[in-house]
């Protein structure tokens, strides 16, 4: 069975990484996934912003990983 961790990619947001986020769990651009998310966005706008706001909530940001001499 494949758990899929889904985490905001903070370091490649927009936003809320969210978009971003969901391109790095399945595989593919995130170019890909911000026109999907674009063109939901214009023909459903409320499904959208429902569903961005879920992703938002729902989905915890990626642990950064600092170093000392960055």
């Amino acid at each position: 069975m494949i758990r899929l961790r889904w985490r905001r990619d903070r370091q490649h947001a927009r936003l809320a990484g969210v978009c971003a986020g969901i391109a790095r769990e399945l595989g593919v651009s995130r170019s890909a996934v911000r026109l999907v998310a674009l063109f939901t966005l214009i023909l459903l706008p409320p499904l959208a912003l429902a569903l961005y706001l879920a992703g938002w909530l729902l989905m915890t940001p990626q642990a950064e990983i600092r170093r000392w001499l960055d």
